[in-house]
C-alpha cells in the first residue's frame, strides 16, 4: 500500500482522498466555498506538515500517561494478591 503525507505523517491513498473529500464538504457547506481537488490537497498537506507532529507528539504524551497509570493499577493488584 502506497502512503502519502508531509512532515513525517503518512495517510493511506484511500484515507487521503477521504480527507480531501471531507475538506471540498466544509468549505462548501460552512464557508459557502466551493475549492477544487487541488486546494484540498495543499490545505490537507498544509496541516498535516504544520499539525501533524503537535498531534502525534501529544498522542504519545497521552499514552505515557494511560501506561503509567495501568502499570501502577496493576503493581496495586499485584500486591493485593498477597495473603494476610
Amino acid at each position: 500500500m502506497k502512503k502519502s503525507g508531509a512532515g513525517g505523517i503518512w495517510l493511506s491513498h484511500e484515507k487521503k482522498k477521504q480527507m480531501e473529500t471531507e475538506i471540498i464538504y466544509f468549505f462548501q457547506v460552512v464557508r459557502d466555498e466551493k475549492i477544487g481537488i487541488i486546494a484540498a490537497q495543499e490545505i490537507l498537506e498544509f496541516f498535516l506538515e504544520k499539525l501533524g507532529k503537535e498531534v502525534y507528539n501529544q498522542a504519545l504524551d497521552d499514552v505515557q500517561i494511560w501506561q503509567r497509570q495501568v502499570m501502577e493499577n496493576m503493581e496495586l493488584d499485584y500486591y493485593s494478591l498477597y495473603k494476610k
